[in-house]
């Protein structure tokens, strides 16, 4: 991140990040869309980096990326070992805190799609685009969702940019999908330009 990109050429992507939630206790309809995405990712070739764990829209995502022969990279910090439950059956790495596994995740990564999630993942999604906006990385976001679960997300950019808050042109940092083959080739003709 010593560097700042202003454009990202269009093209094959090696390697994408996922962010999504991590509770099982969530509609099935999630659970689904997420091996859909790891289907999609390993089909193309193109390797799932993600937050490590076996659990919820992550363990669905990286289990069947994995189960399709899939590339996948997990990175999880020490304390949630057991929250999480590591997916051992892919590559990991252990890092020492959150900070550590964000920064990782994002160097590893050409691009993003967010699934539905919680807190956590909100936060993770925003950090980026955050950083987007402040030049560090034209890297593309693709949110995915199957029922509109983004959608208020996007209204709420609408108003930040109707406030004056962030540039009309920075919608091109971020693109709402309903499926893992629209999102993945979203991402790959996708050419960020953005007035950093």
């Amino acid at each position: 991140m010593d560097h700042i990109k202003k454009s990202l050429k269009a093209g094959r992507l090696g390697s994408i990040c996922v962010y999504c939630g991590a509770s099982n206790t969530v509609n099935e309809a999630y659970l689904r869309l997420a091996e859909k995405l790891g289907r999609e990712l390993a089909s193309r070739d193109i390797r799932l980096v993600y937050g490590g764990g076996g659990v919820g829209l992550m363990g669905a995502c990286a289990r069947a990326a994995h189960e399709r022969g899939g590339e996948v990279l997990g990175i999880m910090p020490r304390f949630l070992l057991q929250k999480e439950r590591m997916y051992t059956e892919v590559e990991h790495r252990i890092v020492d805190d959150m900070h550590t596994r964000k920064m990782m995740m994002f160097e590893e990564a050409d691009a993003f799609i967010v699934l539905p999630g919680g807190i956590g993942t909100l936060e993770e999604a925003v950090e980026i685009l955050s950083w987007a906006r402040l030049g560090i990385h034209a890297k593309p976001m693709a949110f995915l969702d199957e029922d509109g679960f983004w959608e208020p997300f996007f209204q709420l950019i609408e108003k930040i940019i109707e406030g004056g808050f962030i540039p009309e042109d920075f919608r091109g940092a971020m693109v709402h999908c309903a499926t893992s083959a629209e999102a993945i080739t979203a991402l790959e003709d996708r050419r960020v330009v953005i007035d950093l």
